[in-house]
């Protein structure tokens, strides 16, 4: 039921009450871009075309574990208008997540940034995706999101991609291994069954 602060209605935290979010755990991320607009590329015969804000996406997302500690990768994959993928926080430090299947927006703020210098160097190589990334060692899972967001929408920018996301994103605590599974497969075969995704249109 919604609440009212300050004669405004809002919507109560849903994170959820038994989980210490200072915890280990998997959480199933994710994101979707503005208006769910095809940035990312297209599907072709159940396989996923990066455009070049796709290819962006695709290797700042990689990039995470560069610059977040007790962090690991599980199954990802970029789609026309979404992401989604699994983060694994394995140790001391990290502060979790946002809770279960909740919108959250992200802590990150998009500070400005200083013209940068014409260069030679590919819109997606590693050296520049290192560059990029802010909020280096936090390990929440809303600092690794917005710092990834923040990202591709500098670089897209940079670029003169024409980018956006949406300002929330999902995230969801895996509860055991059965469900990491399922969760596993359904991002794998995400290209192949993109005409039944909820996402599609």
């Amino acid at each position: 039921m919604s609440e009212k602060y300050k004669n405004k209605y809002r919507i109560p935290s849903a994170r959820a009450a038994w989980w210490n979010y200072s915890w280990p755990g998997a959480y199933f991320i994710t994101i979707c871009t503005r208006n769910r607009n095809h940035y990312f590329g297209e599907i072709q015969d159940g396989q996923m075309i990066l455009s070049n804000c796709g290819i962006l996406a695709d290797v700042f997302w990689h990039e995470i574990p560069n610059h977040a500690k007790n962090v690991e990768l599980g199954a990802f994959v970029v789609m026309p208008n979404h992401l989604h993928g699994i983060l694994i926080l394995n140790g001391d430090g990290g502060t979790g997540g946002t809770g279960s299947m909740v919108e959250t927006r992200h802590a990150l703020s998009l500070q400005p940034q200083p013209p940068q210098p014409p260069t030679q160097q590919p819109p997606y190589g590693r050296n520049i995706a290192h560059e990029r990334f802010q909020n280096q060692g936090k390990n929440s899972i809303s600092s690794m999101v917005g710092s990834f967001k923040s990202a591709v929408t500098k670089h897209a920018n940079r670029l003169e991609i024409e980018f956006g996301w949406q300002s929330r994103f999902h995230d969801h605590l895996i509860r055991d291994d059965a469900e990491y599974q399922r969760i596993n497969d359904y991002i794998e075969n995400n290209p192949m069954n993109w005409k039944e995704d909820r996402f599609f249109k």
